[in-house]
């Protein structure tokens, strides 16, 4: 599970995620949490086609929603 911010901030709810992505995904990034590496990190708009697994608002000490951001061809997904 990844970690999430907009606009330098942690989101309070995934529907506000969602919302973000929707009409600014530049303003939402992704924080790479694994000490092993092989993760994604820095904004939604330039993460490749693929999968991402979140949680929110705070990955370390604050697990009150979880979610999916799916890029395709086509745009984005959150689930």
């Amino acid at each position: 599970m990844q970690g999430i911010f907009i606009d330098g901030q942690r989101p309070k709810s995934k529907k506000q995620v969602a919302a973000t992505i929707a009409v600014q995904p530049e303003n939402v990034r992704i924080e790479a949490t694994s000490m092993f590496g092989n993760e994604y990190d820095g904004p939604v708009s330039d993460m490749p086609q693929g999968t991402i697994l979140f949680v929110g608002p705070d990955p370390y000490s604050k697990r009150d929603f979880y979610g999916k951001i799916t890029r395709t061809a086509s745009g984005f997904r959150v689930s």
